[in-house]
This record gives structure tokens, sequence and C-alpha cells, in this order.
């Protein structure tokens, strides 16, 4: 009952819109799975605090278009750690405006399909023989209708 409150209470903060996603994953899907900031993520050295407004939209797309919460393999990544993890020196990730993520029970291909189909989605990794996508929120080259892609896709 609390957790409906609350959420009539967002929705009312956020003009009556709410992503549909706000009321899913809390079942076995998310076992094991760490929360931060809102993000089920995958281990605690995964920041999903510096992500730009313009992912974070991309991200409730997602999940309000799959009606379950995405769990993020890699967001905000300092110099440091892109470079251990090897990153390209510009990743979008360095500056908050990349995520790597899957969602439990959705097959990746559908997470690509919808992907290439959402406006926000800048840039597309899909990394063959991985269970996650790539998506950033870089702007599109004019005159593209799909996102850049990379990795696979």
């Amino acid at each position: 009952m609390m957790r409906l409150i609350i959420a009539l209470a967002m929705a009312a903060l956020l003009g009556g819109c709410l992503p549909l996603a706000f009321f899913a994953g809390s079942g076995d899907p998310y076992r094991g799975y760490q929360q931060s900031f809102g993000t089920y993520v995958t281990s605690r050295d995964v920041n999903a605090f510096c992500l730009t407004p313009r992912l974070r939209l991309v991200i409730w797309e997602f999940e309000g278009y799959f009606g379950k919460k995405i769990v993020m393999n890699s967001g905000y990544r300092d110099p440091f750690h892109n470079a251990k993890v090897g990153g390209a020196d510009d990743s979008y990730h360095t500056k908050c405006m990349a995520a790597d993520f899957f969602i439990p029970g959705v097959d990746k291909r559908k997470l690509i399909a919808y992907a290439m189909r959402n406006k926000g989605v800048g840039g597309l990794g899909c990394y063959p023989g991985r269970n996650f996508i790539h998506i950033d929120v870089r702007d599109r080259p004019r005159g593209w209708s799909k996102p850049v892609t990379f990795s696979g896709c």
C-alpha cells in the first residue's frame, strides 16, 4: 500500500507521468543485483549516479516499453577506470552519456530492435556473445535516422 502511495505522489510531482517500470523489478529476475540510485546494477563498482537527464530518459523509455527495469553493467567511468577496462579515450561513459545494460527475461535482439527505433539513442553497441547492449545519447550525424552502430550491430 505504501509503495502505491509513493508511486501516486511521484506521478503527481512528474505531472502525471510515471514510467511503467516503476512498478516492476521486485521478482526473482533481480535477485542478486544491487540498486544504485534507483537502478539495478551488476556490482557496487557500477556508477549509476552520473547519467545525463537525456540518458536517464532513454533508459526510462526502455523500461516503460518492456515493462521491466534494466540492469546496468556499466555507467559513468572515471578516466582511470575507463582505461582499466579498455574503453576508448573519448568514451561517452566518461561523459555520463552512456550505459551498458540488459533486461532480465528480454531477448537482446529485442533490445537492439527497440534501440534502433528509439530516436534518443545516438550510439548502439551490440557485443556478440555478451548479454548486454551499449547505448549512448550522442547527437546523430546529420541525416541519420538510426543510431551510429559498432561492435557487432
